[in-house]
C-alpha cells in the first residue's frame, strides 16, 4: 500500500508533462507524441489524478487536431471522455466547455455541393476519404460524450447542446447526408432556430420530393418526444425563414396533413387522429418510419397501447429479457 501511495506522488504536475507533449507535436513528431500522450495520461488515471490526465488528454486532442491530425486528435478526444466515465466527473458547463474546444478543433472541409461534378477523380476519392475519417472521429467523440453527459447529468438523453454539435458536424461535413440522423440529434438539442435553418439549407439542394419528407421526419420525431411546443415553432420558423430566401415551402398532402395534426395535438381528439392517419395514408407511406412515428405519437398523447408487431412470440421475447 505504501509503494502505491508513493507512486501517486511520483508523477510530476500535470503542467510539466502538457509543455513538453506540445513541443514534441511542434516539432513535427505527432505519431510519437500521440503515444506518449496516451502511456502518461493512463499514469495519471491508474492514480486516480483524473483531474490531470484530463488536462493531458484535452490538451493532446486540441493540439493535434490544430495540426491536422484528425486520427490522432479523436483518439485523444474519446480517451478525453472515456477518463471522465471512470473519474465519474459530473456533467457541467465547465466540462461542456472543454467538450466544446475540441468540437471545434475538428476541421471544415466545404465539399462540392453536387460530388460528381468533378474532374479528377482520384482528388474526389481523397476528399471523401477524409471526409469520412472526420465525420466518423467527430461522431465516436460526441456520442461517447452523450452517453457521458446522460449518465452524469440532468438529462436522461443526454446534454442538448452535444446532441446539436454533432447534428451540425453530420450536416456540414458528410459527403451524403443522412437526414434522419441529423434530425435524431436536433430533436433532443436545444435549439429550433438553428434545426430550422438547417433544414432550409438542406430544401435548398436536396432532390424533388425530399423536402417534405424531411420537414415531416422532423415534426413527427419531436411529437414522438412529447414536445408539441418546438413542433410548432420549428414549422413556423422554416416558413419565416424560407419567406426571406428563394427557397419555397412544400405545398404537398403530406404538409397539409402536418398542418390538420399538429392542431389535432392541442386538443383531445384521438378519433379525429385516427382520422387524418386514413385520410393521407398514401402519403403517410411515403416514409416507412412515418406509422411508427404516429403509433409513438399516439401512445405519447392519447396513452395508446402499442402493439406488438410480432404478437404473441413478441410478448414471449419480451418475458426473457430479449431487446
Amino acid at each position: 500500500m505504501a509503494r502505491q501511495r508513493s507512486k501517486r506522488f511520483e508523477l510530476p504536475p500535470a503542467d510539466e508533462n502538457v509543455e513538453k507533449l506540445e513541443k514534441v507535436v511542434k516539432d513535427g513528431n505527432c505519431y510519437g507524441a500521440q503515444q506518449m500522450y496516451k502511456s502518461i495520461s493512463a499514469r495519471y488515471v491508474t492514480a486516480q489524478r483524473y483531474t490531470e490526465a484530463l488536462d493531458i488528454l484535452h490538451s493532446g486532442a486540441c493540439i493535434q487536431l490544430a495540426h491536422g491530425q484528425v486520427t490522432c486528435g479523436a483518439e485523444l478526444a474519446l480517451l478525453f471522455v472515456e477518463t471522465l466515465v471512470k473519474g465519474k466527473i459530473p456533467y457541467d458547463d465547465g466540462t461542456l466547455d472543454r467538450l466544446k474546444k475540441i468540437y471545434e478543433g475538428f476541421p471544415r472541409v466545404p465539399l462540392p455541393q453536387h460530388l460528381w461534378d468533378v474532374d479528377d477523380m482520384q482528388q474526389l476519392s481523397e476528399n471523401l476519404g477524409s471526409a469520412k475519417t472526420r465525420v466518423e472521429g467527430c461522431s465516436s467523440f460526441l456520442k461517447a460524450a452523450i452517453k457521458w453527459s446522460a449518465e452524469f447529468g440532468t438529462s436522461g438523453s443526454g446534454a442538448p447542446e452535444l446532441h446539436i454539435m454533432l447534428a451540425e458536424y453530420i450536416f456540414s461535413e458528410s459527403p451524403e447526408v443522412d437526414m434522419n440522423r441529423v434530425t435524431y440529434h436536433f430533436v433532443r438539442g436545444n435549439d429550433t432556430q438553428k434545426f430550422a435553418s438547417t433544414l432550409v439549407n438542406f430544401l435548398g439542394k436536396c432532390y424533388p420530393g425530399e423536402d417534405d419528407l424531411a420537414i415531416a421526419r422532423a415534426v413527427l420525431r419531436y411529437l414522438s418526444l412529447g414536445n408539441l411546443k418546438d413542433a410548432n415553432i420549428l414549422v413556423d420558423e422554416i416558413k419565416k425563414q424560407t419567406e426571406s430566401t428563394e427557397v419555397e415551402f412544400p405545398k404537398t398532402d403530406l404538409m397539409q396533413f402536418l398542418n390538420f395534426l399538429l392542431q389535432t395535438m392541442e386538443r383531445d381528439a384521438f378519433p379525429l387522429f385516427n382520422m387524418l392517419r386514413a385520410n393521407y395514408k398514401p402519403s403517410i407511406e411515403r416514409e416507412p418510419s412515418f406509422n411508427e412515428l404516429l403509433d409513438e405519437i399516439a401512445q405519447k398523447f392519447y396513452g395508446v397501447q402499442r402493439r406488438n408487431p410480432m404478437g404473441m412470440f413478441g410478448d414471449i421475447f419480451k418475458l426473457m429479457g430479449a431487446e
